[in-house]
C-alpha cells in the first residue's frame, strides 16, 4: 500500500515542482525585463518619473522625450564612481538639475527624512526623474510619497508604487521591507 501511495504522490510532486519552476522563470524573466528597460515608468504625467540607474544614453533619451528638468539620485553622492560621475556630467550636458538624497532600501526613513524627501520632490523643477539602483524600493517609496502627499491620489495609488509591478517584493523578512514600514509610519501626514 505504501508503494502504491508513493506512485500516486510522485506525479503530483513533479507537477507541483514544474509549476513552481515555471512561475519562478516567469517572475525572473519579468524582473530581468525591468532591469533591461531601466525600470522606467511614468508616475504622474509631466511631473514625476521613476527608474533604475540609467546609462548616460538612456538618461539623454528619457530626458529629451519627457522633458525632464531634475534628476533626484536616491543613492546619494558618490564622486569618483563611474556611474555617478557619468550621471552628473550627462545631467549638466543636457541642462538638468542633479540632486542627491542618500537613503538605503534596508533602513526606514525617519519622519524628518521622509518630510525632507517629500519637500525636495515638491519644490524640484518639474518634470522630475527619481531613481535608485534598481528602481524598485527607494524609487518606490519616493514615488509613493509624491503620489500621496503631493499629487493627492490617495492611499491605494500611493501604496501601489511599492509593488511587484516595479520589482519591489514586500515581504517582512526582506531588508527592503523598510520602505513599506516607512510608508506606513508617514501615513498620517502623507494623505
Amino acid at each position: 500500500m505504501t508503494g502504491n501511495r508513493l506512485a500516486h504522490t510522485y506525479p503530483a510532486a513533479r507537477k507541483t515542482a514544474a509549476i513552481a519552476l515555471l512561475l519562478s522563470l516567469c517572475i525572473g524573466s519579468y524582473f530581468g525585463i525591468l532591469q533591461l528597460t531601466g525600470n522606467f515608468h511614468e508616475v504622474v504625467p509631466h511631473e514625476l518619473y521613476r527608474s533604475a540607474q540609467l546609462s548616460p544614453d538612456a538618461l539623454v533619451r528619457y530626458g529629451t522625450e519627457y522633458g525632464i528638468r531634475t534628476v533626484v539620485n536616491l543613492r546619494g553622492a558618490n564622486p569618483g564612481k563611474d556611474w555617478y560621475d557619468a550621471e552628473v556630467a550627462t545631467s549638466q550636458l543636457i541642462g538638468m538639475h542633479h540632486v542627491d538624497f542618500r537613503m538605503s532600501a534596508s533602513h526606514e526613513l525617519s519622519d524628518a527624512e521622509a518630510a525632507a524627501l517629500t519637500e525636495l520632490l515638491r519644490t524640484a523643477e518639474k518634470p522630475v526623474l527619481v531613481h535608485c539602483q534598481a528602481g524598485a524600493d527607494r524609487s518606490g517609496l519616493a514615488s509613493a510619497l509624491y503620489v500621496g502627499a503631493i499629487a493627492h491620489q490617495g492611499r491605494q495609488a500611493s501604496e501601489g508604487q511599492l509593488s511587484l509591478r516595479y520589482g519591489h517584493v514586500a515581504l517582512p523578512w526582506l531588508g527592503a521591507y523598510a520602505m513599506d514600514r516607512t510608508l506606513e509610519a508617514v501615513t498620517p501626514w502623507a494623505w
